[in-house]
């Protein structure tokens, strides 16, 4: 699937497109959501607006945006690189009855560090063995 970020640092909730793409027969197994970048992440956690502000500002802290990287001397972008340090490409996570076997609280959160852009994110889903 496709997904558009608006900004540098953006975080977009994508389990309502994760949720869609696990088949209709697929009932029992493992679902693994995988961005295929070097400057996203994909992540499980909470959806909520003041979490959401606040994982940016960490992003934002940990590794300032301007700071005379030396990969910034090719494409002025060392700051996204070194942030998905931080995140995973990638999470798995149970699916039972057909659907995602997420906690209350959880969502699937496409992390972007090099925005706007459009992210490639593939989803796979495994039967139970």
């Amino acid at each position: 699937m496709q997904v558009e970020t608006t900004d540098r640092l953006d975080i977009v909730d994508i389990t309502p497109e994760v949720r869609d793409a696990v088949p209709d027969e697929f009932e029992t197994g493992l679902c693994t959501v995988f961005v295929q970048h070097t400057t996203a992440g994909v992540v499980v956690n909470e959806a909520e607006q003041g979490l959401l502000t606040d994982i940016e500002t960490y992003l934002q802290e940990l590794v300032p945006e301007w700071d005379d990287y030396q990969h910034d001397a090719i494409d002025d972008n060392a700051d996204s690189h070194l942030r998905t340090l931080l995140l995973d490409e990638s999470v798995s996570m149970p699916v039972v009855g057909g659907d995602l076997d997420l906690g209350t609280w959880q969502s699937v959160l496409l992390i972007e560090c090099d925005g706007p852009r459009t992210r490639s994110v593939t989803v796979t889903c495994t039967p139970a063995q």
